[in-house]
């Protein structure tokens, strides 16, 4: 995937977070983020912004993003 297309999914994947982010439960809050990735996203999505994370340490991902991405293996 281009550079341009993983800037692009970075930014919806913080577009999520940031909606989740604020719930008092830090938990359910990554499991809501990584629900509506497994929910909403094609698999080719979900595995590109995989790919950023284990080759780039998803470099631009907020925190939440990258541990909810992380924990729940999102391909």
């Amino acid at each position: 995937m281009s550079g341009k297309n993983i800037d692009n999914l970075v930014s919806m994947a913080n577009q999520i977070g940031d909606f989740f982010a604020p719930m008092k439960d830090h938990r359910k809050s990554m499991d809501e983020i990584a629900g509506h990735l497994k929910r909403s996203w094609d698999p080719r999505m979900r595995t590109a912004l995989m790919n950023h994370v284990e080759q780039h340490d998803g470099e631009g991902l907020r925190p939440i993003v990258l541990e909810a991405v992380r924990t729940h293996k999102m391909i």
